[in-house]
């Protein structure tokens, strides 16, 4: 990542929030398996403040698009109370293994994390937290289906493990896929996010994120056009 590639991913941008188009494979936080990530960026996007923007939410490493960013203490926590009042839309596409049997629904399964020797991971339980999410079909061919995701909570790993509890894995999915070793990418997009005005006399918030390189061919398949 290069201070002109990040710029070039800035999608949405005003004195109080910047969105980026993050790409798959980038951990947004640093960590025992994440010596490169996106914090090492951020002063990139100060356009003439004093301090970079900080992350207003989180997106797993594997998947790419929307994420949003506060450029100062103020902006940030009215991010964060329209993020935990569920205020912000957030529209995922991902492209699954199989199809499932309706065109539309909703997907009301609890999550919970357990750690065990090998790491932690989530998995569905009805003691753990609420998790909602509402999906439609948007296309299908060759054992693939293009799905459109609106969660209603925020919780980790959620629209991975609630397509999989639906019998629908994310494509390239190491950890609740079929194949612990997917020769493709994780098929996770987060397209597009919209959300109110963080004052008054400043407008709504919308950002919209291209389909990533590594799903164009599966989402073609599947009837998506550009343009």
């Amino acid at each position: 990542m290069t201070p002109e590639d990040l710029l070039a991913r800035v999608l949405y941008k005003d004195q109080d929030v910047v969105v980026i188009d993050k790409p798959a494979g980038l951990a947004v936080h640093g960590g025992p398996n994440a010596v490169d990530h996106l914090e090492l960026y951020l002063d990139a996007l100060r356009f003439g403040w004093n301090l970079p923007p900080r992350l207003a939410h989180r997106l797993d490493r594997d998947t790419s698009g929307c994420l949003v960013l506060g450029r100062h203490a103020k902006a940030l926590k009215r991010l964060g109370k329209l993020f935990a009042d569920g205020r912000v839309e957030k529209v995922y596409w991902a492209v699954v293994l199989g199809r499932p049997a309706a065109e539309h629904g909703r997907i009301d399964l609890p999550i919970r994390k357990i750690t065990g020797k090998g790491g932690w991971r989530m998995v569905t339980d009805p003691c753990g937290q609420a998790a909602l999410t509402d999906w439609r079909l948007l296309g299908a061919a060759d054992g693939l289906a293009w799905i459109e995701c609106r969660p209603r909570t925020g919780r980790t790993h959620q629209i991975r493990l609630h397509l999989k509890a639906l019998g629908c894995p994310v494509r390239g999915d190491a950890y609740y896929g079929p194949d612990p070793a997917p020769p493709v990418p994780l098929h996770l997009h987060a397209r597009a996010l919209s959300m109110p005005p963080l004052g008054p006399h400043k407008p709504p918030i919308a950002a919209e994120a291209p389909p990533p390189a590594h799903m164009m061919a599966a989402l073609a398949a599947c009837g998506f056009k550009e343009g």
